[in-house]
């Protein structure tokens, strides 16, 4: 691999590092060497397939990781693909807590690499449930029976920011607690703004 491929905008990811820097710089050589085109997007190296994005690197406090945009759609055969939360939905991460076992998995990871480039190629979507396919959690459901405004609200967010909110009112195990993030909500909702804006 030839250092033409980095691109000096991700560097500083790298760089930045404490906890995983060799591991970090570890597989940005493996992606490199699959030819993918190296990005910055979202603050992470995002490598990518004639503008697909394809995978990226990032880490965490207790590992690194590669995510595979489409995970999904991958084969898995050495079942090292890993969803980060039951609600996500196309992405699949393979972590990594030392250099060693990178290097023991790169013949491995350059494969998983190769497949997710032929899914790109391929031109493949992942089927992704719709905001109506998520349930509205009762006490939500309550609230928007309550008062018609806040339902032409909710209605008039985007389906992604719809989701967000109900995932984020789905969340606790308690009804007090679902009941205390929809009052706490309602006024951003009434305002068009998502759980995160």
């Amino acid at each position: 691999m030839t250092n033409s491929r980095m691109n000096p905008k991700v560097d500083f990811y790298f760089n930045k590092a404490k906890k995983w820097q060799e591991e970090l710089k570890q597989l940005r050589m493996i992606v490199l060497d699959c030819g993918l085109t190296e990005e910055l997007k979202w603050g992470v190296p995002c490598y990518m397939f004639q503008n697909g994005n394809v995978v990226l690197i990032h880490d965490f406090k207790e590992y690194c990781a590669f995510l595979f945009f489409k995970g999904v759609l991958l084969n898995d055969a050495n079942g090292i693909l890993i969803q980060q939360t039951k609600n996500v939905q196309a992405g699949r991460q393979i972590r990594f807590t030392n250099v060693r076992e990178i290097a023991e998995l790169e013949s491995i990871l350059k494969a998983y690499i190769y497949e997710a480039v032929e899914v790109e190629k391929a031109g493949l979507k992942v089927s992704l449930k719709k905001s109506t396919e998520y349930p509205i959690p009762e006490e939500f459901q309550h609230k928007l029976d309550e008062f018609p405004a806040l339902k032409t609200a909710f209605e008039a967010l985007t389906p992604g920011r719809q989701r967000a909110y109900n995932l984020y009112f789905s969340e606790p195990k308690q009804s007090k607690t679902r009941e205390a993030r929809v009052e706490k909500c309602i006024p951003q909702i009434l305002n068009g703004k998502g759980l995160n804006d």
